[in-house]
């Protein structure tokens, strides 16, 4: 006790106050809710919680978030959806930490996980863990919605299924910008419509200038088991960051992850600045990669050492005319009935479709599809060196994807 009081008054002293760790269950939750400050946990009992999880007006520090969890990572809360209400609100909040816990939408018309649209902002905040599941009354009802400005979040290790949508971040008019965000290791599947969709956006808000990278990185987006349709949508959409001023500089970088089927759409679909790169395509159904306008024109782009095995088209490159954006498909391992149009492209495979590898493992589809193919065809010093810059790249002489232990990971995860 001695113990405790000191460090009380040492973070009196100096003008901080103790962080404190609080036990509640389904009953008294939401009272320790409304009392949280920065460096805070709230360790949530296992059980089934009604009434979801309003946040509001709750800032914790970068080095002192505000965390809600389970008491047990064993034994995750279930929070149950409710008609009327998203599950887990967010409004005017940073620095916030929500991890191990599962929301049920018992296919009720609301979201899992939304920053709603009259917040001024959603700031740093980190999802780790959590089972969305069951959010599917329409393709409108998502797993991770941010409908405010949200800056820095971190969507890590989480498992959507059975949802309308997984992600959709930013506004449909391009307002409300996702900036700066890293989303990894997610595994998101029978979605009706996007597993992922980021929207473009139309500016940047004030006191965000800088360059920033958006980081998709050894997730697994599958619609495997989707249906064509209305609902019809590509696994991913990227949509463009602002076209001039502030942000108009912004990427995404876009590595090592598995990309599963789609039985109408392509696997992939982006505008922009993209640098995409250590990815595996897998679509017995269609298209993997379409590279168009959507909201503008792609910008440059970098689409190298990916992996491609697809019924239709491999990688599609809509080069917009009379621009001076580059978008060069260099090191590519392409197996499709058609593998490859575009404008500037060199060093790519361009191999027939070979539906019997459609289920073999992720980390034996490059090998295999090369296993025939002469291996004279080295990348040059220079172009190593010059990709070697990007974070993580599996560096290898020879073109396709290497599938990283960070990508394995992900696949073999039993989570929840």
């Amino acid at each position: 006790m001695r113990r405790a009081v000191s460090a009380a008054w040492l973070c009196l002293l100096a003008g901080t106050a103790a962080a404190t760790d609080y036990r509640a269950n389904a009953q008294d939750y939401l009272d320790y809710v409304r009392r949280l400050q920065s460096g805070d946990r709230l360790l949530l009992e296992a059980g089934d919680y009604r009434q979801g999880l309003p946040l509001r007006n709750l800032s914790g520090e970068a080095r002192q978030p505000i965390v809600i969890e389970a008491a047990s990572p064993s034994a995750p809360p279930r929070f149950l959806a409710r008609p009327g209400a998203n599950t887990i609100s967010l409004v005017d909040v940073r620095h916030l930490v929500l991890r191990h816990l599962e929301l049920d939408g018992r296919n009720q018309p609301v979201d899992a996980v939304k920053a709603e649209g009259h917040s001024r902002y959603a700031d740093f905040i980190t999802l780790d863990r959590l089972y969305i599941h069951d959010h599917a009354a329409s393709q409108q009802n998502v797993g991770i919605s941010t409908k405010c400005p949200a800056f820095g979040w971190v969507i890590w290790g989480n498992r959507i299924e059975r949802v309308g949508t997984g992600m959709y971040l930013g506004d449909a008019d391009g307002s409300d910008p996702f900036v700066g965000g890293v989303i990894e290791a997610n595994r998101v599947s029978h979605t009706l419509g996007y597993n992922l969709q980021i929207k473009h956006q139309a500016g940047r808000p004030a006191g965000h200038a800088d360059r920033y990278d958006t980081v998709i990185r050894y997730n697994v987006f599958s619609k495997q088991d989707a249906l064509p349709g209305p609902q019809a949508r590509p696994n991913v959409l990227l949509g463009h960051f602002p076209l001039a001023g502030a942000g108009s500089e912004d990427r995404y970088l876009v590595y090592g992850n598995f990309f599963q089927h789609n039985p109408s759409e392509a696997l992939l679909q982006a505008e922009g600045r993209v640098v995409l790169y250590d990815n595996v395509f897998v679509n017995g159904g269609g298209d993997a990669i379409h590279i168009q306008p959507h909201n503008d024109v792609p910008r440059d782009m970098a689409i190298f050492s990916n992996t491609v095995l697809a019924s239709g088209t491999g990688i599609r490159v809509r080069h917009a005319v009379g621009t001076p954006y580059r978008q060069r498909v260099l090191a590519n391992v392409i197996a499709a009935s058609t593998p490859l149009q575009a404008v500037e492209a060199a060093y790519n495979v361009a191999l027939a479709y070979r539906p019997d590898l459609l289920d073999v493992a992720v980390s034996d589809l490059t090998p295999d599809l090369l296993g025939q193919y002469p291996q004279n065809n080295r990348l040059p010093q220079n172009l190593v060196r010059e990709l070697a810059a990007y974070p993580d790249w599996q560096a290898t002489v020879y073109p396709g994807a290497s599938v990283s232990s960070a990508l394995q990971h992900t696949l073999d995860s039993s989570w929840p």
